[in-house]
């Protein structure tokens, strides 16, 4: 029983709440949700909703040191990309 009570349960947060976790705006992370750009996201029934993690885990692609640092991954603009362009990011990720 002990156990059970130990074990943290997931937080999810919609989409309002995770789009102010980032500092970004509700439309904002809509737009990344639709181009495929922004942080993993789970469907229940209707609703999308965001682990704090997975929030996390997006934003830490983005960290960078100096303007000469190429960072460990890209967080594109909410927008198309251009599927080659994507692949070739992705697979330098993976190389890392």
């Amino acid at each position: 029983m002990t156990e059970i009570l130990t074990e943290i349960p997931t937080r999810y947060l919609r989409t309002p709440e995770a789009a102010r976790f980032l500092g970004l705006s509700g439309r904002t992370l809509e737009k990344h949700r639709t181009y495929g750009t922004g942080p993993a996201y789970r469907k229940l029934g209707g609703r999308i909703v965001y682990t704090v993690g997975d929030l996390q885990a997006w934003a830490e692609q983005g960290v960078r040191v100096s303007t000469a640092d190429p960072g460990i991954g890209t967080v594109f603009p909410a927008k198309r990309i251009d599927p080659a362009k994507r692949a070739s990011a992705e697979a330098a990720r993976r190389r890392r």
